[in-house]
């Protein structure tokens, strides 16, 4: 997918949107967080990471930008008491930095995985050298990401803090049953910017994401 360069998120009139009655329900909900848990098969991805030496939470993040950008509301989101319209998806991931502390790294998403991955590996890299945030907030509907690689988790549910409305996801380590490899995750998102079917819609294009990739 290919974005103009110019191109800056904009504060829409909610009527205007199809989210209109959502946003009249869920602005000033006390707790608007829904969270969904689901098992993905990542099975394809385990083989891919071993065949082309690709780094595993990559081909995460890359799958779950390649799932979103389907999805017309990922590009709007709920910021403070506005609905802010976006035309650029990135998504974070959580870098360990050179001092053992941990920093937050936007990737801007594209859909061709080679310039996926080098953007992935420069900024990582960068991140991990400087302890210093990349934040893409300013011109992207960022997508946030937690890989809890130090066990496997059964689920999660992310704080709620009123400030941090984007859609969130949280892993820890895949399973291997028989012949196959699992990964039950947990999916966070504010009911403004969606309601559950499109979340449904969202996991589901993720397992096709993870499938297809060749």
């Amino acid at each position: 997918m290919e974005f103009l360069e110019n191109i800056m998120p904009i504060e829409v009139n909610p009527n205007d949107t199809s989210r209109a009655a959502a946003f009249k329900l869920w602005i000033n909900a006390p707790n608007p967080m829904v969270t969904f848990f689901k098992t993905l098969d990542v099975t394809n991805l385990v083989r891919i990471t071993k065949k082309k030496h690709l780094k595993f939470n990559m081909l995460m993040n890359y799958c779950i930008g390649r799932a979103a950008v389907e999805i017309p509301e990922f590009y709007l989101l709920p910021v403070g008491n506005k609905l802010i319209k976006y035309d650029r998806i990135a998504v974070n991931t959580i870098v360990k930095n050179k001092n053992g502390e941990v920093n937050s790294c936007d990737i801007p998403f594209s859909d061709d995985l080679t310039a996926f991955n080098y953007d992935y590996l420069k900024l990582t890299r960068n991140v991990f050298d400087s302890c210093i945030d990349h934040d893409l907030s300013a011109d992207s509907m960022v997508i946030g990401t937690s890989a809890i690689i130090d066990t496997e988790l059964d689920g999660a549910v992310n704080a709620y803090c009123g400030v941090f409305n984007n859609p969130f996801l949280i892993w820890g380590r895949y399973r291997k049953k028989l012949l196959r490899y699992y990964l039950p995750i947990s999916f966070r998102f504010h009911h403004t910017q969606m309601d559950g079917a499109h979340a449904g819609r969202f996991l589901e294009n993720l397992q096709k994401e993870m499938n297809k990739l060749r």
